[in-house]
């Protein structure tokens, strides 16, 4: 795992000051109690580095009165992006909107253009529409492994579905209660589980990330800054191309 320092927070923080957004993902796998608060948790580090970030969440269908990704490829002149912040966090309604770039191809689209206002693209979808959209992309999805039990099986699926399908090898992040002040984990972790599983049966070994679910904020959120800096570095640069209306 990386470690924060003054050169590293220094060059991340630059990338500020470019106009090439760069694209980042979480694939969800039905956990999403368990996957939220790290995503926000993520963002908010990339405010607090002086980046804005637009977070495209695949979860929410655009709809007339709640426009999001959809109405926006469908006339880019629209201003729903207008912001006189250059620091912020928007969340956009992207249900229909993937869909439809997963048909064309995500970073061959306009997506680039689109919010080249914004530092940081976050994709938040389930695994399958995931591997439609980033199929033999570089990027390196993160797919959240909370303690629960019953992530277990949701996560290994979802782990070999962007493997097999998409040819993306996901980060892995284990989420582990804080001993000091939680309940002591059990022998065999849920994230352990899904490392099994995969070398036996995918081939693949997993080295998880761990990140410490603490009451304390500050506990938390160190190692999710240090998550926030290292899928930052891994990023993905969204070309910029001419706009081009869907009909």
């Amino acid at each position: 795992m990386l470690e924060p320092c003054v050169n590293q927070a220094a060059g991340l923080q630059s990338l500020a000051l470019q106009q090439v957004p760069r694209l980042t993902a979480v694939a969800s796998h039905g956990e999403q109690q368990g996957e939220m608060p790290l995503l926000w948790g993520l963002c908010t580090s990339w405010v607090n580095m002086g980046l804005s970030v637009m977070v495209l969440d695949g979860h929410a269908e655009e709809t007339p009165t709640n426009p999001g990704l959809a109405q926006l490829l469908t006339n880019p002149l629209n201003r729903l992006l207008e912001d006189d912040d250059p620091v912020s966090w928007r969340v956009m309604p992207a249900a229909l909107g993937l869909t439809d770039l997963s048909e064309r191809g995500f970073l061959a689209s306009a997506a680039g253009e689109l919010f080249k206002s914004y530092a940081v693209v976050l994709v938040y979808a389930d695994a399958d529409r995931m591997t439609q959209l980033l199929r033999g992309c570089a990027l390196a999805p993160l797919l959240v492994v909370p303690p629960a039990q019953q992530a277990a099986l949701s996560a290994y699926r979802a782990l070999k579905h962007l493997l097999l399908v998409g040819q993306l090898r996901p980060t892995v992040a284990n989420i582990v209660p804080d001993t000091q002040t939680m309940m002591p984990m059990p022998t065999t972790t849920v994230a352990q589980n899904v490392m099994d599983c995969a070398a036996s049966y995918l081939g693949y070994r997993v080295k998880p990330l761990t990140i410490t679910a603490s009451a304390r904020a500050d506990r938390s959120q160190d190692d999710i800054t240090r998550l926030a800096m290292q899928l930052l570095e891994s990023a993905v640069p969204l070309e910029r191309k001419p706009i081009e209306r869907v009909h």
